[in-house]
């Protein structure tokens, strides 16, 4: 009996069995909805942080091929109506992207002089609060310090749930008839409901599900996101494994074929892999978050958690108020940039399902790009300013 045992639990504990039971129990978790409010694709995060408390991991290339699959099939969800839509209002999109990071390096500034936190750890928080990985090397690279991956590591939790429940609350509370902002944005988007038709109407896909369109999307996003540009201060920045797939596929999406060629991706298609690669970036990253996240807790106290919650929460109510009452963004469009301003990959996820349009993927795609580099900026600066 004992031996059976052993070998029920070896299997459980393989990679493959981690993967599976981390998706059945997340997508049961994310199915519980209280008072309208649910975590969706979400949940898989938390299932992760306790698969991940107990020693048990996803592969790092499963994280990156899900992270990789989701933001180029955002890319070319957006592609059509993306560069007529950032046309349109270009201004607003970039100081918005601006306006978020700097809120929340402030709030980070905050946390240094008020609650007298050691920089290296506030600076991990803010780039955890703000789930941005190029923040968190960025923070590592100017302190000099593990302590801030630990601080990444405190508020990345909350950094990824409390934007999804940020998106849901706010149509909720200021009761937003959902149905009358979709004409709204389907009016003054490029996008129509059923995406892109133009390829499969006009043009020859190579393969049926257009697979091929895709892969090549992808390749040239990683190599796209390989190219690194020098910064003020001897920082530098790339769009890496997130922004450069999510700028090749707004390209593809947005030319649909060359030639006779389709080039673009069947919207069936990119339903699927979209939620997919959502789920494996969820479960590798919960999973890496996880290991000691509770002794973290233990050793610098819930002070910590509540103060990256602050830096997670104050940027997104700022910039969804600047996005509404300044720069006259459309309610649903504001929540889309308030995704691509905070950097929150799995927020656009929710943010589709519950308004039941693709068309915010303009505004998270308008913002996002910027936002990055500003959070590297940020994580770099902080420690020069208060080191």
């Amino acid at each position: 009996m004992s031996e059976f045992l052993n070998a029920l639990g070896a299997i459980f504990k393989s990679e493959i069995m981690v993967i599976f039971c981390v998706a059945a129990l997340g997508y049961l978790l994310g199915s519980i909805s209280i008072k309208g409010l649910s975590l969706g694709t979400s949940g898989i995060l938390l299932v992760a942080l306790v698969f991940g408390h107990f020693g048990l991991t996803v592969p790092a290339v499963v994280k990156n091929i899900g992270l990789i699959s989701f933001v180029t099939a955002v890319g070319f969800i957006a592609g059509p109506g993306f560069f007529r839509g950032f046309k349109k209002q270009a201004v607003s999109y970039i100081l918005l992207g601006v306006a978020i990071i700097l809120v929340g390096a402030l709030t980070c500034a905050g946390v240094i002089l008020l609650a007298k936190i050691p920089v290296d750890l506030s600076v991990g928080m803010m780039s955890g609060a703000l789930t941005s990985t190029p923040g968190l090397a960025a923070a590592i690279e100017a302190t000099g310090s593990d302590a801030a991956s630990t601080g990444y590591g405190i508020a990345y939790p909350f950094g990824v749930v409390g934007v999804v429940l940020f998106v849901q609350l706010i149509p909720k509370l200021l009761k937003i008839d959902m149905e009358k902002e979709r004409k709204r944005l389907a009016q003054a988007s490029a996008v129509k409901a059923e995406g892109s038709t133009l390829a499969a109407k006009s043009y020859k896909y190579l393969d049926e599900f257009g697979l091929l369109a895709f892969a090549v999307a992808a390749i040239l996003g990683v190599l796209i996101g390989k190219v690194t540009i020098p910064l003020p201060g001897g920082a530098t920045f790339s769009l890496g494994t997130s922004g450069g797939p999510l700028l090749a596929g707004l390209v593809m999406g947005h030319f649909a074929h060359v030639g006779p060629v389709a080039i673009d991706v069947p919207k069936k298609t990119l339903n699927v892999v979209r939620e997919l690669g959502l789920a494996l970036f969820l479960m590798g990253a919960g999973t890496e978050a996880g290991q000691g996240f509770l002794a973290i807790l233990g050793q610098y106290g819930v002070t910590l958690f509540l103060l990256g919650a602050v830096m997670t929460i104050v940027p997104m109510i700022v910039g969804y108020i600047l996005a509404v009452k300044v720069f006259k963004i459309d309610v649903l469009s504001a929540l889309g940039s308030i995704c691509g301003g905070m950097t929150s990959t799995p927020a656009l996820g929710t943010l589709m399902q519950v308004t039941r349009t693709e068309a915010v993927a303009v505004a998270y795609a308008a913002t996002y790009p910027l936002a990055l580099i500003m959070v590297v900026l940020c994580c770099q600066f902080l420690p020069i300013f208060f080191g």
